[in-house]
């Protein structure tokens, strides 16, 4: 009897043993694919105004009929998160949600305006669904044109003093707030940070 307990005793600690360098193994992969794995960021498009580049000024007036002036040095040192939507767009919808709440989150230093075309009896129901005549919400074609806006939601970061720091379309909260980290670290896109990084890598590793 007692020969058998100690058989089983020595199979169950080779067994222990076998899974946890399973385990270590597979923690290990993991933390490989996530070194590989780059973070989803806005997809930038090369039309339009560049990172880096003045953004076009434009004098409008929102919903509620505030003056609103886009681009330029901003009078309250604030940055600006333009997001172009439509009322027939459904992520936009979803993005409004997640918009909002990003700029309530940092209404110490980021202003949201939301942008689109159209009358506005096209615009009426949306607004009043979303409720969105608290934030500076404008219609004004010549703005789409100026940023050649082709995919919606579409958003465009400039920073306090004028300058289109990020910008790119975006589904997720994720791609929203990857605009954020890309002017934290000075770069045109999250990828560009991500790109920058691995070759740095590379080159300390050569």
């Amino acid at each position: 009897m007692l020969p058998a307990l100690i058989i089983s005793n020595l199979v169950l600690w080779i067994a222990v043993i076998a899974l946890a360098a399973v385990v270590f193994a597979l923690l290990r992969q993991v933390g490989i694919l996530h070194e590989r794995v780059a973070p989803a960021g806005a997809l930038m498009r090369s039309a339009g105004p560049q990172v880096g580049d003045a953004a076009p000024v434009f004098d409008l007036t929102d919903w509620s009929g505030r003056a609103l002036h886009i681009g330029d040095a901003d009078a309250a040192s604030k940055s600006t998160l333009l997001l172009f939507v439509s009322p027939t767009c459904p992520v936009c919808k979803t993005m409004l949600t997640i918009a909002k709440s990003l700029a309530r989150a940092e209404r110490g230093w980021l202003r949201l305006i939301l942008a689109s075309d159209g009358t506005p009896a096209e615009h009426e129901a949306f607004v009043r669904e979303h409720g969105l005549e608290q934030f500076g919400y404008v219609l004004s074609t010549e703005l789409g044109l100026a940023y050649q806006v082709a995919k919606l939601p579409h958003a465009v970061l400039l920073d306090a003093t004028g300058v289109i720091r990020a910008k790119g379309l975006v589904n997720t909260r994720e791609h929203l707030e990857s605009l954020i980290e890309a002017k934290e670290r000075g770069v045109a896109s999250v990828q560009e940070y991500v790109q920058r990084e691995r070759s740095t890598r590379h080159v300390a590793s050569a």
